[in-house]
């Protein structure tokens, strides 16, 4: 049997939660209070200000129920404001106030630094090779 360390999906895994919390760690020293996760909420409301729960779910791998808790901390936080959508009263508008679009920008900026740092020593070749190869796995656990 080959030893858990040899196997690419869990270095890849590995690699993935070792960014993770190097990115949390540097977004606290930076000051702000939010996880990664939440953060990643208001970027894709940043991008695309008509998303639902659900969307955002979608987009960032969650269950509906752990974005219901972070959109909560978030409006609680004063980052976001939620209202019931008119057309659809099952679901809910989510928007970003003046706070939460400063906070997306400011730890946008950690965001760029992290990955400079994580990236570093790598081409912008491997970068595209190692994205390909990625986007293969995905599609080869899809079928």
């Amino acid at each position: 049997m080959e030893k858990l360390n040899n196997t690419l999906l869990y270095t890849l895994d590995k690699c993935f939660r070792t960014y993770n919390q190097f990115s949390q760690r540097n977004v606290i020293k930076a000051g702000y209070d939010l996880t990664i996760d939440q953060w990643l909420i208001l970027k894709s409301l940043s991008e695309e200000s008509d998303l639902t729960q659900s969307d955002i779910g979608r987009v960032l791998f969650k269950d509906a129920a752990s974005i219901t808790r972070m959109v909560f901390l978030l409006e609680k936080k004063g980052y976001i404001t939620r209202k019931v959508n008119p057309a659809d009263r099952r679901k809910t508008v989510l928007k970003l106030t003046e706070m939460g679009l400063k906070t997306t920008i400011e730890v946008n900026e950690v965001a760029l630094k992290n990955r400079a740092k994580a990236l570093k020593g790598i081409s912008p070749e491997k970068i595209n090779e190692m994205k390909t190869l990625l986007h293969q796995i995905m599609e080869n656990c899809k079928s």
